[in-house]
């Protein structure tokens, strides 16, 4: 008599004769980076640019985050749009979920509380593009970064509010686009619109780029305010910073780039403040050392390499496509 169907695929599973694809998953999360670290899995990105035409060929990435910069590109929230709409219009991922998860970065830093009060209006015009996170850039200071997540709550979320936090800054409104981004009903939208894992039932992931000479001293507080879940220390704005321009230009893209002294201590200070504080780092990864970053907690992986997520992905034993 025939094994059950069921008994056959977990059979083949241990044996490796098959691999998971889109049909044998039902996403858990609108986010998926939050699906993959929730369960302990490192997250891969690769970056996002450009409008329809981009959204529509990112719509099969490989990555599980898209980083989309707003930060040194043109701020063009219409285009952003655009790039949203084609990447659902031509999903789904292979793993199921609509879109890859897209973080943006603003060219609003966290300099301090009173600058990012006053540009709030940009954490809105984001958020309302259906994207999933925030990177900040140049987190200088925690009532900075408290503010900026402050920016991106709605004030019927009140985890950490009086704790940290102060009641939420985004308003009624401006949802109907991203719901349908995120293929939720509009009033889902926003029981999900909220920072993870201070509110379990979130959707969105808040970064900090601690990422020059003013913010370093503050890193142990920043990465502590409530709401902020991962943290880098941004190898090339802190090599500009310390003077070293050639190492701005080579981290990440050359092999065997060697950190001056300055920049690993930035480095070691970042990293050992994020794990003590269970926040997730992120920091770049290439082929020779990716094993070593995840074997040291590392659950962010940048660089835009596939071939760096095929050996992560194989290390961890990963199912998820």
């Amino acid at each position: 008599m025939r094994a059950p169907r069921l008994q056959q695929i977990l059979t083949l599973l241990l044996l490796g004769a098959v691999s998971l694809s889109a049909a044998d998953f039902k996403p858990k999360h609108v986010n998926k980076a939050i699906e993959l670290l929730a369960a302990g899995q490192p997250v891969y990105y690769d970056y996002g640019r450009g409008g329809a035409e981009e959204g529509r060929e990112a719509a099969k990435t490989w990555a599980d985050v898209l980083m989309y910069d707003l930060e040194g590109a043109a701020l063009d929230f219409t285009r952003l749009r655009a790039f949203m709409k084609a990447l659902a219009d031509a999903g789904p991922t292979a793993s199921g979920h609509r879109t890859p998860a897209v973080i943006v970065t603003l060219p609003l830093y966290g300099l301090d509380a009173d600058t990012v009060r006053a540009n709030h209006w940009m954490i809105q015009q984001a958020l309302a593009c259906g994207i999933h996170g925030l990177h900040i850039c140049h987190a200088r200071n925690p009532e900075a970064v408290a503010m900026f997540i402050r920016a991106a709550r709605y004030e019927i979320h009140r985890q950490a509010v009086g704790q940290g936090l102060a009641d939420g800054l985004r308003m009624f409104g401006a949802h109907e686009f991203a719901s349908g981004i995120w293929g939720v009903t509009p009033k889902n939208y926003y029981g999900l619109a909220d920072v993870w894992p201070l509110n379990p039932k979130g959707e969105l992931i808040i970064g900090v780029k601690i990422e020059d000479q003013v913010g370093l001293p503050h890193t142990e507080k920043i990465v502590r305010v409530p709401g902020v879940i991962f943290a880098e220390w941004g190898p090339r704005d802190t090599s500009y910073a310390n003077g070293f321009l050639d190492v701005a230009f080579d981290y990440g893209r050359k092999p065997g780039v060697v950190e001056p002294p300055p920049l690993k201590a930035a480095a070691d200070r970042v990293i050992a403040a994020s794990k003590a504080a269970k926040v997730f780092v992120l920091d770049n990864a290439r082929t020779e050392s990716v094993v070593p970053q995840i074997d040291a907690g590392i659950m962010i992986i940048a660089g835009g390499l596939k071939e760096v997520a095929d050996l992560g992905r194989k290390h961890t034993g990963r199912k998820m496509p």
